[in-house]
């Protein structure tokens, strides 16, 4: 399977898809990071402050989302202010805006980088034209190496202006960082339609008042995988809370350069600073972490067989086939294999490399969607492939959903159709299985309401739902 990123929502698809391309690539930038740059800590006041002349960058745009993200959303506001003559403004656009459906961009010095050793959070005062809530505020993106991108995710902003606080999980290592900050915002959470948000006295600070730090990996739960000799498995749910002044906790989503990872058996299981976990014997191995010395919650038990065989690879020629996920075929951007599932199902899935092949793991998934960037127009094919591997016994009820979004190609529009399929009878337990299905045979009624996918023009999303909680392997997922 291709690398792609694994997110909480479409509008980051693409800023996070950004990360994982580049940390796939990575080298060692040890040398880099030794420089100190400058300790120049505000970004923006009444104007950019040592960012340089070529600093803002909007993610996008990409071929299955045209548009991307709207070029012109960032400006500097003369009229509205928090302290002094001027503020960041950001315009968000309707979601059917022909310049860019969403808003979003890194700042990144244009020059060289600055030493954050000597401060514990990045912060600033912000407020919208209506209560909001963005997707994403956060630093440490600029595009390469991508080392020590934090994240502030799903932030309510009201009318009046307020104070933002994201906390640096370990400053000592950011001393050579462009990555001033990036955002992403759309417009799901109003109707589809547009919005204005401000930020002034953008910068970081050194408050002291930023205690009680609680890092988690896979969620902070102690997650048990069979995995097998040759596969890799990247570890999910790295965060790092924080207990700030006001009372309240905060807590970032944290790159895994920040950790320290730890195996308990490096003959089973190694583990490299970008949380890759590599299987290289037989046996179970355990894999911890900690961040700044202080033991991280949750942990990754591996049980590793020595068998294994990839599913099997596809035929069919590339210009018959919509590919949602597949080594063997171009497909969709910033697809996410988690894009929303029920309970705590999200760090439960992984995606796992074996002989060059990867294929998405699910271990006890009551719901997942599966979705990616714009959406698929599969109304000239007739069937769906997927091959699948259950991994336990007491499934009865997995099945498939799709759904598209309709002809305004909005999630919830009003016009969005889906309908499901069971695979339960078709399934045997540590074997491939490869399933073709018509797709006039998605007629089951699904959680969301669906009563049968009569539109296959803007298809959004894959789900699979299992009561008793089911484990399987997926690969090769494609229209044709």
């Amino acid at each position: 399977m291709k690398t792609h990123s694994i997110y909480s929502s479409k509008i980051s698809g693409l800023a996070l898809m950004s990360l994982l391309l580049v940390l796939g690539c990575q080298t060692d930038d040890s040398d880099l990071q030794a420089v100190k740059g400058s300790s120049t800590a505000e970004i923006f006041t009444d104007t950019p402050i040592g960012m340089g002349t070529n600093f803002y960058f909007p993610y996008g745009p990409d071929a299955n989302n045209p548009p991307g993200s709207k070029f012109t959303a960032w400006t500097v506001d003369q009229e509205v202010s928090y302290i002094g003559n001027a503020s960041m403004r950001f315009d968000v656009p309707n979601a059917d805006d022909p310049e860019g459906n969403f808003a979003g961009a890194i700042f990144r010095v244009d020059g060289a980088g600055r030493d954050l050793s000597g401060y514990d959070a990045l912060t600033f005062w912000a407020k919208a034209s209506q209560g909001v809530t963005i997707s994403e505020f956060g630093f440490g993106e600029d595009f390469y190496p991508n080392k020590y991108i934090t994240t502030l995710t799903n932030v309510s902003l009201g009318t009046a202006w307020a104070k933002y606080i994201i906390p640096i999980p370990d400053a000592s290592k950011l001393v050579n960082e462009k990555g001033m900050f990036r955002y992403a915002a759309g417009s799901q959470g109003t109707n589809n339609k547009g919005y204005t948000f401000w930020i002034d006295e953008l910068k970081f600070e050194k408050l002291g008042t930023i205690a009680q730090p609680q890092p988690k990996i896979m969620g902070g739960l102690d997650v048990v995988q069979p995995s097998f000799i040759g596969s890799e498995i990247t570890l999910t749910g790295l965060t790092q809370t924080y207990n700030l002044a006001s009372g309240l906790n905060q807590t970032v989503n944290t790159a895994p350069s920040y950790f320290t990872f730890v195996s308990s058996d490096n003959t089973i299981a190694t583990i490299n600073e970008l949380g890759v976990v590599t299987l290289v014997g037989s046996g179970t191995a355990t894999i911890t972490a900690s961040l700044r010395g202080l033991n991280a919650k949750g942990s990754l038990k591996i049980n590793a067989g020595a068998a294994f065989v990839n599913a099997p690879n596809p035929s069919l020629p590339q210009n018959n086939v919509n590919s949602i996920y597949s080594n063997f075929y171009s497909g969709v951007t910033g697809f996410n294999p988690g894009f929303f599932a029920g309970g705590s199902d999200t760090v439960n899935i992984s995606e796992v490399n074996f002989a060059n092949n990867k294929h998405l793991s699910y271990q006890s998934i009551g719901f997942v969607g599966l979705g990616w960037i714009g959406t698929v127009n599969v109304s000239n094919k007739t069937m769906i492939h997927l091959d699948i591997q259950l991994k336990n016994t007491s499934v009865s009820d997995l099945r498939i959903e799709l759904k598209d979004f309709g002809p305004d190609n909005i999630d919830g529009g009003g016009n969005d159709s889906a309908g499901g399929y069971i695979l339960s009878n078709q399934l045997v337990q540590d074997n491939w299985v490869s399933i073709d299905i018509p797709l006039n045979q998605f007629t089951l009624s699904t959680g969301g309401g669906g009563s049968g996918l009569f539109n296959r023009n803007n298809l959004g999303f894959v789900i699979f739902v299992s009561n008793n909680g089911a484990s399987f392997l997926v690969d090769n997922i494609y229209f044709y």
